[in-house]
Protein backbone atom coordinates (compact mmCIF):
# COMPACT_ATOMS: atom_id res chain seq x y z
CA UNK A 1 0.00 0.00 0.00
CA UNK A 2 2.65 2.67 0.66
CA UNK A 3 4.15 2.11 -3.23
CA UNK A 4 3.24 5.88 -4.99
CA UNK A 5 1.30 5.77 -8.06
CA UNK A 6 3.01 6.73 -11.30
CA UNK A 7 0.99 10.12 -11.49
CA UNK A 8 4.02 13.03 -11.50
CA UNK A 9 3.80 15.64 -8.83
CA UNK A 10 3.53 18.52 -11.77
CA UNK A 11 0.07 16.79 -12.86
CA UNK A 12 -1.86 17.60 -9.35
CA UNK A 13 -0.18 20.53 -8.91
CA UNK A 14 -1.66 21.98 -12.08
CA UNK A 15 -4.90 20.59 -10.94
CA UNK A 16 -5.14 23.11 -7.58
CA UNK A 17 -6.94 26.05 -8.07
CA UNK A 18 -7.48 29.04 -5.56
CA UNK A 19 -10.74 29.78 -4.63
CA UNK A 20 -12.47 31.35 -1.67
CA UNK A 21 -8.98 31.77 -1.08
CA UNK A 22 -8.40 28.08 -0.34
CA UNK A 23 -6.66 25.97 -2.13
CA UNK A 24 -9.14 23.27 -4.00
CA UNK A 25 -9.30 20.36 -7.07
CA UNK A 26 -12.29 19.95 -8.84
CA UNK A 27 -15.00 17.04 -8.96
CA UNK A 28 -14.03 16.36 -12.79
CA UNK A 29 -9.95 16.48 -12.33
CA UNK A 30 -10.37 13.90 -8.98
CA UNK A 31 -13.03 11.91 -10.76
CA UNK A 32 -9.52 11.48 -13.37
CA UNK A 33 -7.09 11.41 -10.85
CA UNK A 34 -9.32 8.34 -9.08
CA UNK A 35 -10.06 6.63 -12.34
CA UNK A 36 -14.22 6.90 -11.59
CA UNK A 37 -16.68 8.72 -14.01
CA UNK A 38 -17.37 12.40 -12.56
CA UNK A 39 -21.27 11.13 -12.42
CA UNK A 40 -20.11 8.82 -10.00
CA UNK A 41 -17.78 10.86 -7.61
CA UNK A 42 -20.38 13.71 -7.64
CA UNK A 43 -23.31 10.83 -6.60
CA UNK A 44 -20.86 9.42 -3.57
CA UNK A 45 -20.42 12.65 -2.14
CA UNK A 46 -24.43 13.13 -2.27
CA UNK A 47 -25.35 10.18 -0.69
CA UNK A 48 -22.44 11.05 1.84
CA UNK A 49 -23.33 14.45 2.21
CA UNK A 50 -22.74 15.02 5.92
CA UNK A 51 -19.16 14.17 5.50
CA UNK A 52 -18.93 16.99 3.56
CA UNK A 53 -19.20 20.16 5.79
CA UNK A 54 -18.37 23.49 3.69
CA UNK A 55 -14.54 23.71 5.00
CA UNK A 56 -14.42 20.37 3.16
CA UNK A 57 -16.26 21.00 -0.29
CA UNK A 58 -18.22 23.20 -1.74
CA UNK A 59 -20.58 24.26 -5.18
CA UNK A 60 -18.66 26.78 -7.07
CA UNK A 61 -21.31 29.58 -7.57
CA UNK A 62 -22.69 30.26 -11.43
CA UNK A 63 -20.04 33.28 -11.58
CA UNK A 64 -17.30 31.83 -10.13
CA UNK A 65 -17.62 29.05 -12.87
CA UNK A 66 -17.32 31.17 -15.40
CA UNK A 67 -14.35 32.69 -14.42
CA UNK A 68 -12.92 29.73 -14.27
CA UNK A 69 -14.25 28.50 -17.88
CA UNK A 70 -12.68 31.56 -18.79
CA UNK A 71 -9.45 31.03 -17.64
CA UNK A 72 -8.82 28.10 -19.37
CA UNK A 73 -9.55 29.16 -22.48
CA UNK A 74 -9.53 26.06 -24.79
CA UNK A 75 -13.10 24.46 -23.94
CA UNK A 76 -13.44 21.08 -25.79
CA UNK A 77 -17.05 20.36 -27.00
CA UNK A 78 -18.44 17.95 -24.08
CA UNK A 79 -15.36 18.48 -21.62
CA UNK A 80 -16.89 20.84 -19.40
CA UNK A 81 -20.24 20.01 -17.87
CA UNK A 82 -23.02 22.66 -17.77
CA UNK A 83 -23.05 22.47 -14.12
CA UNK A 84 -20.88 24.09 -11.39
CA UNK A 85 -18.73 21.69 -9.90
CA UNK A 86 -18.00 20.48 -6.74
CA UNK A 87 -14.86 21.60 -5.51
CA UNK A 88 -12.87 19.94 -2.70
CA UNK A 89 -10.01 20.93 0.18
CA UNK A 90 -7.71 19.00 1.63
CA UNK A 91 -9.72 17.63 4.06
CA UNK A 92 -12.42 17.07 1.69
CA UNK A 93 -10.11 15.30 -0.75
CA UNK A 94 -8.75 12.94 2.36
CA UNK A 95 -12.60 12.04 2.99
CA UNK A 96 -13.14 11.27 -0.78
CA UNK A 97 -10.75 8.46 -0.44
CA UNK A 98 -12.92 6.70 2.19
CA UNK A 99 -16.66 7.43 0.13
CA UNK A 100 -15.06 5.70 -2.91
CA UNK A 101 -13.83 2.96 -1.11
CA UNK A 102 -11.20 1.94 -3.53
CA UNK A 103 -7.68 1.19 -2.84
CA UNK A 104 -7.00 3.29 -5.82
CA UNK A 105 -8.52 6.49 -4.49
CA UNK A 106 -6.56 5.84 -1.00
CA UNK A 107 -3.35 5.33 -2.75
CA UNK A 108 -4.08 8.44 -4.83
CA UNK A 109 -5.79 10.35 -1.74
CA UNK A 110 -2.55 10.14 -0.21
CA UNK A 111 -0.07 11.62 -3.11
CA UNK A 112 -2.49 14.36 -3.44
CA UNK A 113 -2.28 15.11 0.19
CA UNK A 114 1.56 14.74 0.26
CA UNK A 115 1.29 17.31 -2.74
CA UNK A 116 -0.81 19.65 -0.85
CA UNK A 117 1.99 19.48 1.74
CA UNK A 118 4.71 20.44 -0.62
CA UNK A 119 3.29 23.22 -1.87
CA UNK A 120 2.60 24.90 1.85
CA UNK A 121 6.17 23.81 2.62
CA UNK A 122 6.91 26.25 -0.58
CA UNK A 123 4.89 28.91 0.12
CA UNK A 124 6.50 29.08 3.84
CA UNK A 125 10.05 29.42 2.56
CA UNK A 126 8.68 31.95 -0.22
CA UNK A 127 7.23 33.91 3.19
CA UNK A 128 10.40 33.65 4.92
CA UNK A 129 12.82 34.88 2.31
CA UNK A 130 10.52 37.68 1.59
CA UNK A 131 10.55 38.64 5.32
CA UNK A 132 14.68 38.33 5.23
CA UNK A 133 14.85 40.07 2.22
CA UNK A 134 13.05 43.25 4.11
CA UNK A 135 14.80 43.05 7.06
CA UNK A 136 17.88 43.26 4.94
CA UNK A 137 16.66 46.34 2.97
CA UNK A 138 15.55 47.86 5.79
CA UNK A 139 18.57 47.68 7.68
CA UNK A 140 19.84 49.77 4.92
CA UNK A 141 22.38 47.16 4.69
CA UNK A 142 25.43 48.28 2.07
CA UNK A 143 26.28 44.49 1.13
CA UNK A 144 22.45 43.84 0.46
CA UNK A 145 22.49 46.62 -2.32
CA UNK A 146 26.15 45.47 -3.96
CA UNK A 147 23.99 41.91 -4.08
CA UNK A 148 21.24 43.41 -5.44
CA UNK A 149 23.02 45.16 -7.79
CA UNK A 150 24.75 42.05 -8.96
CA UNK A 151 21.51 40.58 -9.44
CA UNK A 152 20.11 43.43 -11.18
CA UNK A 153 23.43 42.86 -13.96
CA UNK A 154 22.98 38.90 -13.85
CA UNK A 155 19.03 39.60 -14.63
CA UNK A 156 19.66 41.94 -17.43
CA UNK A 157 19.47 40.87 -20.82
CA UNK A 158 23.37 40.83 -22.39
CA UNK A 159 23.38 43.51 -25.17
CA UNK A 160 23.08 42.59 -28.64
CA UNK A 161 26.22 43.63 -31.32
CA UNK A 162 25.07 43.38 -34.92
CA UNK A 163 25.96 40.55 -35.94
CA UNK A 164 28.24 40.01 -39.09
CA UNK A 165 26.67 38.22 -42.19
CA UNK A 166 28.44 34.60 -42.93
CA UNK A 167 27.60 32.67 -46.03
CA UNK A 168 28.06 33.01 -49.66
CA UNK A 169 29.31 36.71 -50.63
CA UNK A 170 29.04 37.82 -53.98
CA UNK A 171 31.89 40.21 -55.38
Amino acid sequence: MSEKIAVPDEIITSKIYLIRNQKVMLDKDLAELYNVETKRLKEQVRRNIDRFPAFFMFELTTEEYAALRSQNATLKRGRHSKYPPFVFTEHGILMLSSVLNSELAIKMSVQIIETFIQLRKLANNYEEIMKKINQMESQNNEQFSEIYEVLQQLLEKPKEEPRTKIGYKKE
